[in-house]
């Protein structure tokens, strides 16, 4: 009962400011405590940190695909960020985008991505997180939770079990809020980056196939047990969601 207890006053402590964001395309509310401004200032930092670590690809052809792809998703968005798109030399089948349009694209991600549309697959997701400000989201959420759990420690000082009692806490917030808000954030980048592929004029029926080549190479999260405990939804879950979503994404395909 105790566990509960603290873990429904943590909960409501990381949900008691709402509506300070809207994220487009789906009107979620959401909480950020930092500025837009202090957001894209540190991606910038960040992503000037990581390029000088990391090696960029000398693939010209492949390098202007990538460019192209995220130059014409970026205009789709809307946002006038300071877009930066670089393709990175890596095995790992994956990109990401930092805050202010930051993208990033390994080359181990091509051989599942095969086509352009299914670049723009990859690239529209990522761009979908930047301007949603998912990583904002999150960190207004795991710092409100790591106080939350500051204060319980303090409140349990006198209490014989407090170390079990926020084990307890840390774990039972850890599955059933964190991570499931982090599922919520990549099924929600899923969305909105059906309809700026879309925007953009590629075709979302693509994603589909993308999701599906991931699916067959393992290169996806599984079901069951390690979806409950992952940042992604399942594969047949993930592929399932772009399908209920397609028809509208279709509504702004001009073939």
């Amino acid at each position: 009962m105790k566990i509960k207890f603290y873990l429904l006053s943590l909960i409501g402590l990381m949900f008691f400011i709402t509506g300070c964001n809207t994220v487009p395309l789906t009107g979620r509310s959401q909480l950020i405590l930092s500025s837009e401004a202090e957001e894209v200032a540190a991606g910038a930092t960040s992503y000037g940190q990581y390029l000088a670590e990391s090696k960029i690809s000398t693939n010209k052809t492949n390098t202007a695909l990538v460019k192209k792809v995220g130059q014409k998703i970026a205009a789709a968005s809307g946002y006038n960020y300071d877009w930066e798109f670089n393709l990175l030399e890596s095995d790992e089948a994956n990109a990401w985008c930092l805050s202010g349009g930051k993208v990033a694209v390994y080359t181990g991600i091509l051989p599942y991505t095969k086509t352009e549309a299914g670049l723009a697959t990859v690239m529209a997701h990522e761009i979908a997180h930047a301007i949603a400000r998912h990583g904002a989201e999150r960190s207004a959420q795991s710092n409100l939770f790591q106080y939350g759990l500051a204060l319980a420690n303090v409140k349990l000082e006198n209490n014989p079990n407090r170390e079990l009692i926020m084990l307890g806490v840390n774990v039972a917030g850890n599955v059933g809020v964190i991570l499931p808000y982090s599922r919520k954030h990549e099924s929600e980048a899923d969305y909105m980056g059906l309809i700026l592929m879309a925007k953009a004029g590629y075709d979302p029926r693509e994603a589909i196939k993308f999701w599906q080549r991931m699916a067959a190479a393992g290169g996806g999260s599984q079901g069951g047990l390690s979806d409950f405990l992952s940042t992604h939804p399942s594969d047949e879950k993930r592929i399932a969601d772009i399908q209920k979503h397609l028809p509208e994404a279709l509504k702004y395909y001009n073939k």
